[in-house]
């Protein structure tokens, strides 16, 4: 403990803190000196970059990365990435350069916070593709160096923990991105001790009294189960001995989040889950494992279907254990799980145990090798849209858990529910691309035949053969989808050009006019004008319905062309209230009454032209099966019309209520075209009113009028 005073002496006294002196003094346990004087430059360096810099909630900036850096410290990480922990943010937040970075503490402290920082500088259209463009950034550098993810997974820690200063709905995104992505990626690196703490804290911060009301009931029960608790501790403990095993008996609580996450999925109470308390056994081998399981198996009775051997068959990310339920006292169903002091460490630790600083020691690489391999999976993925990519590590993250075998033998780890081309697809992406045919243990089954546990599975492939489309509709697995999208993608960009050149070339001819006859440098300046790099991109709008032939045909007219004796274009009132559709033929869906601000899309119908629908209408469910047939629209900024709209509304059967309805309704600007009345009972009727409003704030108006009258008992929107 000198030699970290004694370094902490060299800082400026207007840069000590309580965090810098217990983070020198817990390093100084494990790294030698040299390392320490480097994180303690480290330090001084990103003090110096955040100067006058504060959080939101007042104190110094470099606070958090110190506290990121103590996060790190406690699984023992190296120095370049404790030193990166320290830098996670002076790219992002500061003036300071990679390559000063670079320069100063070497390339691997500058790659490992370059691939932390977020691409803040770079314009994306939206911020759903400026979070997702980010977070590809951020899984592909861990490709390089999976210590990135191991900064950003303390990053995010020590900001859920600080989370209390952040406005309600900011807290509520963080939590929810932090339960979606980063938890699952701390389980599939088998970060446990990490991977809890974020999905406790999310919890609390998304659901607050759900929160509260489980630790609650937790305490309570803690309470009440200490006695019981200490009586199998016990017992264990005596069975061991009586063996002659040295080893050491622990009381695991499950903790707050995976006790929520069963109520959930079970739709049971807190008391029906039978494994809220548990035990551990950590011995000093894996043959001692299976006589401790043995023993436990001969003082308690083990409970039918409830044994996993995850020693002989690890879990994806790496983790060992033997777990069995058993009948305890009062046949209280009690959970224990028996593991080596190895199988621990790593359980706890996961990927981050190969960083961890030792002498000269060899670590076991299997749980590496293993989020390596899923790693590079992430990598081969065929290319697309950042929001795609996100889509497809979500897909990734949940993988639990069949375990099958190639017919040499070797173990596949696939998602539950995988089928034959999932499988298929985990071997080879041309294995996938080609496969015709599977065999489960010797018998032929179709290719969408979901796979079990133990079963051998063969894939037939065929040189010709291609990508179903229909695969996607069963597919599990990220790498399979990503796959059989791209290959579609491919196909239907090929179909789309070759279509929208036959259209365009058809409404040219309307005008007298050849395709060939257009020159090249026309076309390109048309394609220029619509916001297209090419006229090959314009052709493919044109082909997916995204542009009108006969539109884009006029745009490609010689200068000084008369338009007055061109054919006329169809047209309806009311068009431009959709961006991007002049001169189309647009109707709005009398089943579900879009208005402007509700989320909406187009199908494209045959005689009707382009039906706007909104995205929550029931109708949609029929219209999905020809996918090729939507356009993704949005509303035109300031609409000047008004939009029907229908609503029902319940009230009082008394004398009088209708005409009371009635004006209410025009005291808010809003125009009845039609009502109707139908009468439920005595006491109540049903008003069903057909209204027109500008948009959603108008609507709103008039409906939180309408709740205001004493006898109105519900106000609803009519959707299909």
């Amino acid at each position: 403990m000198d030699y970290a005073s004694s370094i902490l002496n060299l800082l400026p006294s207007g840069r000590r803190s309580i965090g810098v002196t217990q983070l020198l003094n817990k390093l100084e346990t494990y790294l030698p000196p040299t390392q320490v004087d480097r994180i303690r430059d480290a330090y001084e360096f990103g003090a110096e970059a955040h100067e006058g810099q504060k959080r939101r909630s007042g104190e110094p900036y470099i606070a958090h990365p110190v506290a990121v850096a103590h996060i790190l410290a406690d699984l023992r990480l190296d120095a370049p990435t404790i030193i990166a922990a320290i830098l996670h943010d002076v790219i992002e937040d500061t003036q300071t350069a990679k390559d000063e970075i670079a320069e100063r503490f070497g390339a691997d402290v500058a790659e490992l916070v370059d691939g932390v920082s977020k691409l803040d500088h770079i314009q994306f259209r939206n911020r759903a593709e400026a979070h997702a463009e980010s977070f590809r950034k951020m899984l592909l550098a861990m490709v390089r160096d999976i210590r990135v993810i191991m900064v950003k997974l303390a990053d995010r820690t020590h900001n859920m923990r600080t989370l209390g200063s952040m406005p309600p709905a900011k807290r509520r995104t963080i939590a929810r991105e932090t339960l979606e992505i980063y938890a699952p990626i701390a389980n599939r690196l088998g970060i446990h001790s990490i991977k809890s703490e974020l999905e406790d804290l999310g919890l609390k911060a998304l659901y607050p009294s759900r929160h509260r009301v489980i630790e609650k009931a937790l305490k309570r029960a803690r309470g009440n189960q200490k006695q019981f608790v200490g009586k199998i501790e016990h017992n264990l403990r005596a069975a061991l001995q009586k063996a002659g095993i040295h080893g050491r008996v622990e009381g695991r609580e499950k903790h707050l989040y995976s006790v929520y996450q069963k109520m959930r999925r079970k739709r049971v109470p807190l008391s029906a889950i039978v494994d809220v308390f548990g035990f551990r056994i950590v011995v000093d081998s894996i043959d001692t494992c299976y006589r401790v399981l043995g023993l436990v198996h001969g003082l308690y009775r083990p409970m039918p279907g409830r044994f996993k051997d995850y020693i002989a068959i690890p879990r994806i990310n790496g983790y060992q254990s033997l777990h069995t339920t058993l009948f305890g006292p009062n046949s209280m169903p009690i959970e224990v799980q028996i593991r080596t002091e190895d199988m621990h460490h790593i359980a706890e630790s996961g990927i981050a145990a190969h960083w961890q600083y030792k002498t000269g020691e060899e670590t076991d690489h299997a749980y590496r090798d293993r989020a390596s391999e899923w790693l590079q999976q992430l990598v081969e993925m065929p290319g697309g849209s950042s929001e795609e990519f996100m889509e497809s590590v979500k897909l990734d993250l949940f993988p639990d858990k069949v375990y099958v075998f190639t017919p040499r033998g070797e173990i596949r780890r696939l998602p539950r529910n995988a089928t034959a081309v999932d499988f298929a697809y985990s071997v080879h992406t041309d294995i996938g691309n080609h496969c015709v045919a599977a065999k489960v243990d010797r018998r032929l089954v179709p290719l969408r035949t979901p796979l079990r546990n133990g079963q051998t599975v063969e894939i037939i492939t065929a040189k010709g053969a291609t990508p179903n489309p229909g695969w996607a509709n069963y597919v599990v697995t990220a790498k399979a989808r990503a796959a059989i999208r791209h290959y579609l993608k491919s196909l239907k960009h090929s179909e789309a050009v070759e279509l929208g050149k036959r259209m365009l070339t058809q409404a040219l001819a309307d005008l007298s006019l050849t395709l060939k006859k257009i020159p090249e440098e026309r076309l390109q300046a048309a394609a220029a004008e619509l916001n297209l790099k090419s006229p090959v991109d314009l052709y493919e709008k044109i082909g997916l319905g995204e542009r009108l032939a006969a539109l884009v045909a006029r745009r490609l007219l010689p200068p000084g062309t008369d338009t007055g004796k061109l054919p006329q274009l169809p047209s309806k009132a009311g068009a431009l209230a959709i961006a991007g559709t002049e001169g189309m033929v647009v109707n709005y869906a009398r089943c579900c009454f879009p208005i402007p601000n509700d989320p909406i899309m187009a199908y494209l119908s045959s005689g009707r032209g382009m039906v706007i629908h909104r995205e929550a209408c029931g109708n949609l469910h029929s219209y999905r099966k020809q996918p090729e047939k939507w356009l993704s629209v949005t509303w035109a900024p300031d609409v000047d019309r008004l939009f029907n709209v229908e609503l029902r509304i319940d009230v009082n059967n008394r004398m009088g209520v209708l005409a009371a309805i009635a004006a209410n309704i025009a005291m808010t600007e809003t125009n009845i075209e039609h009502v109707g009345v139908d009468e439920r009972d005595g006491q109540a009727t049903t008003l069903v009113f057909d209204l027109q409003v500008r948009d959603r704030k108008h609507l709103a108006r008039t409906i939180k009028h309408l709740r205001k009258m004493p006898e109105v008992l519900r106000v609803t929107r009519v959707l299909a």
